[in-house]
Formats: C-alpha cells, sequence, structure tokens
C-alpha cells in the first residue's frame, strides 16, 4: 500500500512537472528596451501566473544576441522586425510575426533650425542613428527621392549607434537626425522639433495607417505546437501594454527601469510608447507591410530583403480569436 502512494505521489510530481514545463515560455528581451519594461509590469502584478503561463527570461545585450538565441533554439519568443522576419523567410527560416509596436521615432531639427522642408536638407549634415540600411532611413530616403532629393548624393551623412547620434545632435553636430524612437522623445523633451513624423513618412508611401515595424518573433513549428501557449502568452503581454497605455503610476513605478532621468523626459517616453501600442487588425497590419516591403527592396537594393521581392503575409500570426 505504501508503495502505491509513493508512486501516485510521484506520478503526480511528475504530471505537474510536465504541466508547469509546458506552459513555459523562454523570451529573450534586450536589456535597455521596452519589452523589458513590459515583462517587469508582468512579473509585479502576476499576469503570467494568473494565466497559468511560466514567462522566463533572459536579459540581453544587443538585438543581434536576440535573434541568435531563437535560431539557436535558446529563446521562443523575441521582438524583432518585419524586415528580419521575411529575409529569414526568404532564405528558409520558418519564422512568425504579430505586431508589437509602430513606435519608429522621426526626423528632428535642433531648436531655432530654419530647415523646414526635406529639400531644405540639401548640402546639410544629417545624423541617422542604426546605421545605413536602418528601415526608417531608407523610407525617408525614398520618401525624399519623390520629392528630388537624394540624401546618399545630395546632403552629408553620418551613422551611428543611437546613443551616440543623440549625443552629438546635442553638441548640434547636424542640421537634422534621424533616431530610433525613444531617443526621438528625448530629443524632443529638449527641445528638438520633429520635422517630420515616421508615421507620416509611411503613409506618404502608401500606408494606411501606423504600422508595426516590430513583432513578437517565434518559430512557426513552435507557434503551431503550441497554439494556446502563444495565444495565451499575447494576451498577457496585451494586458502589459494596456495598464501602461492607462496608468501613469505604473510609469513612475517603472521610472527607474525606465531611466528617463527627470519627470518631462519620463512623460515624453510615455507619450511616445502609448501612440506606438498597435491598435489595428492583424490583416490591416501585412497589407500595409507589405506596401512598404516593396519600397523598402526598390530603395535598399535586393541585398536588404534576401531573394524575396514581395512580402509573404502569411508570416503574420493570429490568434485563434482572430486578433
Amino acid at each position: 500500500m505504501k508503495a502505491r502512494l509513493v508512486l501516485a505521489a510521484l506520478t503526480l510530481l511528475l504530471a505537474q512537472a510536465a504541466a508547469h514545463a509546458a506552459d513555459k515560455v523562454r523570451v529573450v528581451a534586450q536589456r535597455t528596451g521596452t519589452l523589458a519594461w513590459e515583462l517587469d509590469v508582468v512579473k509585479h502584478h502576476d499576469l503570467a501566473g494568473k494565466a497559468g503561463l511560466d514567462i522566463e527570461v533572459t536579459m540581453l545585450a544587443s538585438p543581434l544576441a536576440q535573434k541568435v538565441a531563437l535560431k539557436s533554439g535558446n529563446a521562443d519568443v523575441i521582438v524583432a522586425d518585419w524586415l528580419w522576419v521575411a529575409r529569414e523567410r526568404a532564405l528558409g527560416g520558418a519564422l512568425m510575426i504579430y505586431p508589437y509596436s509602430s513606435a519608429v521615432g522621426g526626423l528632428l531639427v535642433p531648436p531655432g533650425s530654419k530647415v523646414t522642408t526635406l529639400a531644405d536638407l540639401k548640402g546639410r549634415k544629417i545624423g541617422v542613428g542604426g546605421g545605413a540600411i536602418d528601415k526608417s532611413w531608407i523610407l525617408l530616403r525614398a520618401l525624399a527621392a519623390r520629392q528630388g532629393v537624394v540624401f546618399t548624393r545630395d546632403s552629408d551623412l553620418s551613422y551611428g549607434a543611437p546613443p551616440l547620434i543623440s549625443e552629438k545632435a546635442r553638441q548640434r553636430e547636424f542640421d537634422a537626425v534621424l533616431n530610433y524612437w525613444n531617443f526621438s522623445a528625448q530629443l524632443q523633451a529638449e527641445g528638438f522639433t520633429q520635422l517630420l513624423d515616421m508615421v507620416d513618412v509611411e503613409k506618404a508611401l502608401g500606408a494606411k495607417g501606423a504600422v508595426a515595424m516590430l513583432g513578437y518573433v517565434f518559430e512557426d513549428a513552435w507557434s503551431r505546437a503550441n497554439r494556446a501557449r502563444t495565444d495565451a502568452f499575447l494576451s498577457v503581454m496585451k494586458q502589459a501594454k494596456d495598464i501602461l497605455s492607462r496608468s501613469d503610476d505604473e510609469w513612475r513605478r517603472i521610472a527607474p527601469l525606465v531611466q528617463a532621468g527627470d519627470e518631462k523626459m519620463l512623460i515624453a517616453l510615455r507619450d511616445s510608447y502609448r501612440a506606438g501600442v498597435p491598435r489595428r487588425p492583424v490583416a490591416d497590419e501585412a497589407q500595409d507591410a507589405a506596401t512598404l516591403f516593396k519600397v523598402l527592396v526598390e530603395t535598399g537594393g535586393p541585398n536588404l530583403a534576401g531573394p524575396a521581392v514581395e512580402l509573404d503575409r502569411a508570416m503574420f500570426y493570429v490568434t485563434q480569436s482572430g486578433s
């Protein structure tokens, strides 16, 4: 009898352990990114626990490290852009993406600048965060070209890491700067003026609304084998976004993690983050992404997206509820 009881208890423990493992989602995030903020909200409010999930978080220093972790099987979910997903799929990878954020920043000019149009930037210095193949930069180049301005020919360009570009902008080394949304929000809080919002650039190039350039990315096989778990994870992250979208107190709580520096900067980051929360159907996101993909390939060249000439809309994940 005692042996049977021990066996039954062991079986129960093994079953519980298996169930716990089955509900685990391994997320790799950038230590200083917005996903880290959201995961902190998830932990603080026990959103994963309430959904029966065990979200295992690993913080890494760079986006490249996150991609390596996903492709090597050491992560289930990361945040990356759909251009990378499209390229991976074109090269034979089976990745899926679900909208994460449409926050992409804009083209800024320093206080007192006389620059009011893209044409005014001919012969001037432009700082670009993220490098020559940054998506926003390529889209901005495409729009400028339609207005007769070829930045790679007509302007003095400097590329660099986003923090460096912002610092040089503060030192007035550039007549205009294009940087990631959080760095753009910081510069605007310091008095820089937004000459052009990247959402307006996207719309001018054919998009119907703000496009979520970043998304949660995971293997197709993983999501198929764990459909309920995938949907539960996305629901939990949506709850975190909802909290950050409506609660100013929550932003004050995570202020040390955001490292805004002061209240004005925190508010600027908060408002920019909220503006980038996706609220459109996935089908609309996929349609606009396909439109912008063509522009990116035409402007950025064939090496930008590998052998793909059109965006595979099937790469956009749709939950079982249709969202």
